[in-house]
């Protein structure tokens, strides 16, 4: 798929204690605009307000912040879905990747994106938010760890988020590539993203030093194989 899309392992506003984040500031800087209009998509969440708001105060007074909201809670109501067209940069928030794809497909946001990132408007997202542009991905949508394999497919790979920060993730992972379960794909660490330009991987970086991010492939036998991918480390 032709555009940009940033994915994020683990990391940004969600996961920082002052609401600071060098991947999000890297984020903003791929616009190459002073105030970037940044719309942030929490579906995965439920559309949860604490988590909304969370992001209009990481995001104030260096974006034109907009919060895209399906569920039609207040303060938000129903937001109209083609307001993706008029953004820089779509930010999809952590969760339940299943939900979120279900959501997405019964309001039609695969096809908006599919526009809005031909017209160069960048997507990026966390976990769920991460997962949601791949083919398949390691989810815990159902409860335990589950390999989900109806993603949007913006990215012809699989994914895992949080690959060495929470248990049995890179087990699990390993386990569906080397069985076919889930196909090749890239596996990130938390405070770690991916950069891809038109599906292709272009930039590994990070935002804290000790993470890791790889490319995880079967070995033509029934095992699975990590090539780790080099960071650049964010000032």
């Amino acid at each position: 798929m032709l555009g940009t899309i940033l994915t994020l392992g683990g990391g940004g506003f969600s996961m920082s204690d002052d609401g600071t984040s060098a991947l999000d500031d890297f984020l903003l800087e791929l616009t190459g605009k002073n105030r970037p209009r940044v719309c942030f998509v929490p579906t995965a969440s439920g559309d949860a307000d604490t988590y909304s708001q969370q992001f209009e105060t990481s995001f104030a007074g260096r974006a034109e912040t907009s919060v895209l909201s399906l569920f039609c809670h207040d303060p938000w109501g129903y937001s109209d879905p083609t307001m993706l067209l008029d953004q820089d940069v779509v930010y999809v928030g952590g969760g339940s990747t299943a939900n979120l794809l279900a959501v997405w497909r019964l309001h039609g946001l695969p096809d908006l994106l599919v526009e809005a990132a031909a017209q160069g408007v960048i997507l990026a997202g966390i976990s769920a938010g991460m997962n949601c542009w791949f083919e398949g991905s390691s989810t815990d949508s159902f409860g335990p760890l589950a390999p989900l394999t109806d993603g949007l497919g913006f990215i012809s790979a699989t994914s895992c988020p949080h690959y060495l920060g929470e248990p049995g993730r890179r087990g699990q992972y390993m386990d569906w590539v080397a069985d076919g379960t889930l196909g090749a794909g890239y596996a990130v660490d938390d405070y770690a993203g991916l950069l891809f330009r038109d599906g292709k991987l272009v930039e590994a970086v990070a935002e804290r030093t000790g993470r890791h991010a790889f490319r995880v492939e079967r070995d033509g036998t029934d095992r699975a194989v990590e090539i780790e991918i080099p960071l650049r480390m964010l000032s």
